[in-house]
């Protein structure tokens, strides 16, 4: 006889407010179709441009997957994985962010077949974790290509131009050339010490984008402060400042009696009197040029206008270190005259005018530039300027995004220089690949295996649609596999201007990706959605609220 322990109906195991959500229907399926949506809304983003106005009303006009999930709020928890996927590839690659997401969302479309069909989500864990650890491999045999060394602009140029294609295209052959010349400007002796904080972007409105050019230095869209008579200044020594230039305030208050007229004129004297003799310290020592990163008096500047030394206030501080590398200062917390090594030199301080704006422009000159003496202090110039000039603020914002996404692929593809052909060529050919190895396997995984080869077809599906239609997509898809069945028929992909019958070989037109950034989408979209095929709940707590707002009270006379 066994004892029969009764069961408590109304067990409450999370406070009021919890929402506990558990199975397949509820959590799995769930989170599938939270992460669809996302996967869906940046899919167009292939060439096409969204129109997004963020929580501060603030307006963006974009195709960059990057910007479009950091400035939409996505609140799902599964869809946040995959956001924080897509961030880590922009950290790492700087590029093919939206892969990661499309890829991601696909791999969850096909397995949610898998599961409704029965198979338990760790089957089809499996098969991706094998399917992708397949693809890896044979993405490796794929590169036909290396970046050649030592980099020049024409090499560079060629292998940006399909990265920055995919932000502006149209713009690719201009906007390439400007990065690969900004690039090449700042490149080290050691490449790999490339640093990407050294290519600026200065935005000038009018004009169009054929004005825009590469200024060896840095740009800042001011004047010198003041009324300052100095506009230009040849080989001058340079101070930075990153404290106030101005009489020093007390501590403390204090009541001063004047008397007389006298004593009311010699009041402020002992005062001026110092600070001349700090600026004439500072100008006898062979400076000629201030950079203030904080306010500057009307006193100072009265002294260094008569002293004939100019100067621009920088605010910003990551702008003020980027300076520093320029001119080979040293930033001072003290007003006061720099010594020789914490002193820097510029060739030329000038103000220029662009597009009807005054800027102002700190640069080194080259060799082979007039005045170019070997013997100069001044280094190589650290930093480059782009100036891009556009009609509307929308459209250079999306050009410097475009820029921002050139700049990172030289950092990686100084890392790992092998390139793969681009065009949805290399996700074809995978999914040929995988499909075959998945058709060898013994077990349920096999099935995840092949879907997971279905899934690497939606990038070149992706661009083929975008470009021609659904209906038109579709048939180029198919003679892409009939290309890629061929032997030596790899390097097949879509294009997108469909010239003949919307084919092209890929590398004879020199369309190549990265092959690390490659590499490193499928490794993240993988692993965001075995992430979350792997949730079987879903436990939210009630979120914290602070006092409720008071209800404003009623008239005394109304009726209850």
């Amino acid at each position: 006889m066994s004892l029969k322990v009764p069961k408590a109906n109304n067990l409450q195991l999370f406070k009021e407010g919890y929402k506990h959500l558990q199975g397949l229907d509820e959590a799995v399926l769930r989170n599938i179709q939270a992460v669809n949506e996302l996967s869906d809304l940046v899919r167009t983003s292939f060439g096409r441009n969204k129109l997004l106005i963020n929580h501060l009303g603030r307006l963006f006009v974009t195709s960059d997957a990057a910007t479009i999930i950091r400035e939409i709020e996505v609140v799902h928890p599964a869809a946040k994985l995959l956001v924080m996927a897509s961030q880590a590839q922009e950290a790492e690659m700087g590029d093919a962010t939206n892969m990661v997401l499309i890829l991601g969302g696909e791999l969850l479309k096909k397995a949610e077949n898998l599961l409704i069909m029965g198979l338990h989500p760790s089957e089809v864990i499996k098969g991706y974790e094998l399917a992708s650890a397949k693809a890896q491999s044979e993405l490796e045999k794929l590169s036909t290509f290396n970046l050649p060394t030592p980099l020049t602009h024409d090499t560079l140029a060629s292998a940006l131009k399909p990265a920055i294609a995919s932000k502006q295209y149209g713009y690719e052959d201009i906007l390439a050339n400007l990065v690969a010349e900004a690039a090449l400007t700042v490149m080290p002796a050691n490449p790999k010490n490339f640093n990407v904080d050294n290519v600026r972007v200065v935005k000038i409105m009018g004009g169009n984008l054929s004005g825009s050019k590469v200024v060896q230095g840095m740009v800042f869209g001011r004047e010198p402060e003041g009324n300052c008579t100095i506009k230009k200044v040849l080989k001058g020594k340079v101070a930075v400042f990153t404290t106030a230039l101005d009489i020093a305030q007390t501590e403390t208050k204090g009541t001063v009696l004047i008397h007389n007229a006298d004593e009311m004129l010699n009041f402020t004297t002992g005062e001026e009197k110092q600070l001349e003799k700090i600026f004439k310290e500072i100008a006898d020592s062979g400076v000629k040029v201030i950079i203030a990163g904080s306010s500057v008096g009307e006193l100072a500047l009265h002294y260094l206008n008569r002293f004939g030394v100019a100067v621009l206030k920088v605010l910003s501080k990551f702008e003020l270190r980027r300076l520093c590398r320029v001119v080979n200062a040293t930033p001072l917390a003290r007003v006061g005259a720099p010594t020789p090594e914490e002193a820097g030199f510029v060739d030329v301080f000038e103000t220029t005018e662009i597009g009807g704006d005054r800027v102002t422009v700190l640069r080194q000159l080259q060799p082979g530039e007039p005045g170019f003496d070997p013997t100069s202090p001044g280094e190589k110039t650290r930093t480059s300027t782009i100036v891009l000039r556009g009609a509307t603020a929308n459209h250079l914002d999306d050009l410097e995004r475009a820029i921002d996404d050139g700049v990172n692929v030289i950092k990686s593809l100084i890392k790992d220089p092998r390139l793969v052909p681009g065009a949805g060529a290399t996700e074809l050919e995978l999914a040929k690949r995988v499909d075959i190895y998945g058709s060898g396997l013994k077990g349920l995984s096999q099935h995840a295996v092949k879907k997971f080869a279905n899934a690497l077809e939606v990038i070149p599906r992706t661009l083929a649609e975008n470009a021609m239609g659904g209906a038109e997509g579709n048939e180029v898809i198919s003679r892409l596999w009939a290309k890629h069945e061929q032997k030596g028929g790899e390097s097949w992909g879509v294009d997108i201007e469909e010239e003949t019958d919307g084919t092209l070989q890929a590398d004879q037109h020199r369309i190549y990706d990265s092959l690390a950034a490659k590499s490193w989408a499928i490794k993240l979209a993988t692993e965001a959605a075995n992430s979350i095929l792997s949730v079987d709940s879903i436990i939210m707590s009630k979120p914290a609220g602070g006092p409720k707002v008071p209800q404003q009270a009623g008239n005394w006379d109304a009726d209850d």
